[in-house]
């Protein structure tokens, strides 16, 4: 895997930063992004220097989405899944829930748009921090089903069913407000704050740190998320078989991914009808 795809730096002490740098697709995850940002995240939490970690994206957002252009022409799945039907959700689930078994704390910074498996990334983070203007969402249900089904859990019932019934997105204010994010702040304030709080969190007896990250997941989990997002991945992949999608696919091809994105989004006015360089 090449990696120019992931940069990595330590911006303070016991911090890992890792950036998604494909800018000039606004960090679409393709294979090698998404293997990248895992194996990275992976060796800090071996590393025992390292108490804290971040996740952001270069350029104008922290990801699109998956890469639906072509960009994984030559590349491997970056990790194995069983296949058969349904493989894809399977695949990228499992993969975005291994940062919710890593023992250390892994920090979403998340500005601009992120979208669709740009979401279920920052998602699966222990804490998300957002720019007040960035745009979190799930515009791929205007034409396909989640891979990942955490909307109810984190939003409520009525604002994950209007999400995933117009495939609207919601900015920081509203993300914080709802319980999807922790904090918004001006753009500009941004890393500043998340290198905050993660120095916070750095200050503290990192074993402690550890214990407490798994108080919280293991009584999320009691109360059924990871059974629900293993559920939904099965619903995503009935959603393949289904007739709006394969049109959707079918015309893709023809048209052009761009095109088709772009009269999708048409009536709402907003992603590819505003921005051009949005992956899905």
């Amino acid at each position: 895997m090449s990696s120019d795809v992931v940069l990595v730096d330590d911006p303070a002490p016991h911090v890992r930063r890792i950036t998604l740098n494909r800018p000039e697709k606004r960090n679409a995850l393709n294979h090698d992004l998404r293997g990248g940002i895992l194996r990275e995240l992976e060796k800090a939490d071996q590393d025992e220097s390292i108490r804290v970690m971040v996740v952001r994206g270069a350029g104008p957002s922290f990801s699109s989405g998956y890469e639906l252009g072509g960009g994984n022409v030559g590349q491997e799945f970056p990790w194995y899944t069983p296949g058969g039907d349904g493989h894809w959700p399977r695949h990228v689930t499992s993969g975005w829930m291994r940062i919710w078994e890593l023992a250390k704390p892994v920090i979403a910074q998340v500005h601009g748009y992120c979208l669709a498996g740009g979401s279920e990334l920052a998602t699966c983070c222990d804490l998300v921090y957002m720019a007040e203007d960035a745009q979190m969402g799930y515009p791929a249900v205007r034409f396909g089903v989640p891979d990942n089904h955490f909307h109810a859990w984190f939003v409520g019932m009525r604002k994950a069913m209007e999400m995933m019934v117009t495939g609207d997105s919601l900015d920081g204010r509203e993300c914080v407000r709802l319980g999807w994010a922790n904090d918004c702040v001006p753009s500009d304030q941004l890393e500043a704050k998340v290198l905050e709080v993660a120095g916070r969190i750095a200050t503290l007896p990192p074993d402690l740190v550890q214990l407490n990250k798994r108080v919280v997941h293991r009584q999320m989990e009691i109360m059924g998320l990871h059974t629900g997002i293993r559920a939904g991945s099965e619903l995503c992949a009935l959603g393949t078989k289904q007739q709006s999608l394969i049109e959707f696919m079918e015309k893709a091809q023809t048209r052009g991914l761009k095109a088709t994105l772009q009269e999708r989004d048409e009536p709402f006015g907003d992603y590819r009808t505003t921005h051009e360089e949005n992956q899905s």
